[in-house]
């Protein structure tokens, strides 16, 4: 069981990073928009606060889910629960990347 709650906690603190992230984007006045993809040329951008805002909100709720989808972990070991972490978490991020780019991406891009 100590197994299972140390692998829960470490899940947790994975969501918490990726809230914190949110928190940061969304509370930031810099003039530089955050970037989503890894090593990725940002675009233009026509309003900075409001798209670090968007992804700062996106990153929020992206980081509970998370949290949310590793409850299983705190059931037994060999749970089969444990399937619905997995795919969750799969769907959460394709989720994630098309609210990004149909709602984000499309909203705040410079034409």
């Amino acid at each position: 069981m100590r197994e299972m709650t140390m692998a829960f906690v470490i899940w947790a603190l994975t969501g918490g990073v990726m809230t914190a992230l949110g928190i940061v984007a969304f509370c930031s006045k810099k003039a530089r928009p955050f970037g989503f993809w890894a090593n990725a040329k940002m675009f233009e951008v026509s309003d900075v606060r409001a798209y670090n805002r968007a992804l700062g909100k996106l990153w929020c709720v992206f980081g509970a889910v998370f949290v949310l989808l590793g409850t299983p972990l705190l059931g037994e070991q060999n749970s089969p629960y444990i399937i619905l972490s997995i795919l969750g978490c799969m769907v959460e991020v394709i989720v994630a990347m098309v609210v990004y780019v149909t709602v984000i991406e499309k909203k705040y891009r410079t034409r």
